[in-house]
């Protein structure tokens, strides 16, 4: 399965319950993820089923495991990308490239309107988002008609809420 793949899962309770648990405390082992699916949802099975279950819808790409720093040693900033259609056919996958592969990105996406990819990135200081944005003007200039950015202030949250979770049994039927 390729990353641009969507997972074909069939989500039973137990697999939301473990979804939910694991965005709470990613740290849970199988064996006290196996208690709390007693004591919590009701759901009794060995840790072995636990393990293989997580390791499973890691393998199918149910959930992606990233290594994301405290907020504390990075600012971020959002960068919306408006491009210049005169050169765009011909520049624009590299540009892509570049901005998905560079090491400040920690989402890139693309949406609508007149800026149509956008990143969340990470920087130590201010110069370094600012000699970002000159490098990136200089090398990919011809496709990148402006670069808006935000300065990301007082991260308020930012982690998974494991009750996300719960809509996946809503959404095959379950609950």
């Amino acid at each position: 399965m390729t990353r641009d793949e969507a997972p074909d899962w069939d989500f039973k309770d137990r697999d939301i319950a473990i979804l939910c648990e694991l965005a709470e405390d990613p740290q849970l082992s199988s064996r006290e993820l196996t208690s709390v699916l007693k004591e919590d949802y009701d759901i009794d099975v060995s840790h072995v089923t636990v393990s293989e279950s997580i390791r499973r819808m890691r393998d199918e790409g149910v959930f992606r495991e990233a290594i994301i720093p405290n907020e504390e040693y990075y600012i971020f900033a959002l960068f919306e990308f408006k491009f210049n259609t005169e050169h765009f056919a011909e520049s624009w996958y590299d540009a892509m490239e570049h901005i998905r592969q560079d090491k400040h990105t920690l989402f890139f996406f693309l949406s609508d309107g007149e800026y149509q990819w956008k990143t969340v990135m990470m920087f130590r200081d201010r110069q370094q988002v600012s000699k970002w944005i000159h490098d990136c003007y200089k090398e990919y200039g011809d496709v990148i008609a402006n670069i808006r950015n935000s300065a990301v202030h007082n991260v308020l949250k930012f982690r998974t809420d494991p009750r996300i979770y719960e809509d996946l049994g809503e959404a095959h039927g379950e609950r």
